[in-house]
């Protein structure tokens, strides 16, 4: 299974129109081709970054899949689509990620992904960590985070709760993005924690040796977290 990360630049003035082409036009037209499915839009909050920015993922089922989405976007059925959109935005960055091993998504059932732009549901809050290993350090890093840090989160939600549930981890592909780059894609569960978290320091146990936040730093001390908002008719949500 991969995955199509893309961050959007939205003209500011555009926001509603790129969201309803996403919706309207891109979703239904890219599920003509069963195995590919787009299965998360989110916008990047407003006052926690940079304005105007909205995150897509899409599921394709192997790197054949790829190839087909590559070339409808250049010369096929979603050519017009694509372009369209383009004239909505300032630019897209884009990245194919695979799971990480302990992932808990691996696979998807593309089938039972919707794709009828009618959905509505309530909007769910995403935090989405973007991690840079030390050189020489990638792939200590991607089994440790899933023996120390995913164990550890599951452990704290099994006796406090957590602020966070860990939905998935990818890394990035080969030959397409910086290669030591590891995204984890993580929902709030408990949204009211975030004011603690932006407002006081980290207590200190909670950097004491042992802990993750303690000895990742051996690994890495560069990351990017983004708060994202799912919009009301994200396939996954």
């Amino acid at each position: 299974m991969l995955f199509v990360h893309e961050l959007h630049e939205v003209r500011g003035r555009e926001e509603d129109a790129f969201e309803d082409a996403l919706r309207a036009q891109w979703m239904p037209a890219l599920a003509r081709d069963g195995d590919a499915r787009l299965l998360y839009c989110a916008k990047h909050a407003h006052g926690s970054g940079a304005s105007y920015r909205m995150v897509t993922i899409t599921a394709l089922r192997d790197a054949a899949a790829w190839g087909r989405l590559v070339s409808r976007i250049d010369g096929g059925d979603l050519r017009d689509a694509s372009v369209a959109l383009d004239a909505l935005r300032h630019d897209v960055h884009a990245k194919l990620l695979v799971p990480l091993p302990w992932s808990p998504l691996r696979e998807v059932d593309l089938e039972a992904v919707p794709v009828e732009p009618g959905l509505a549901h309530e909007l769910s809050l995403f935090m989405e960590d973007t991690v840079w290993p030390h050189e020489g350090e990638l792939e200590t890093y991607v089994a440790r985070a899933g023996d120390h840090y995913l164990a550890e989160m599951r452990r704290n939600a099994e006796r406090e709760g957590t602020l966070l549930t860990i939905l998935a981890g990818f890394r990035t592909a080969f030959g397409t993005g910086t290669r030591r780059e590891i995204v984890l894609w993580q929902k709030l569960t408990e949204p009211r924690g975030l004011r603690p978290l932006l407002t006081s320091e980290v207590p200190a146990r909670y950097k004491e040796p042992g802990t993750w936040m303690h000895d990742a730093l051996a690994l890495r001390d560069r990351w990017e977290s983004r708060l994202l908002r799912t919009v009301s008719w994200s396939p996954w949500y």
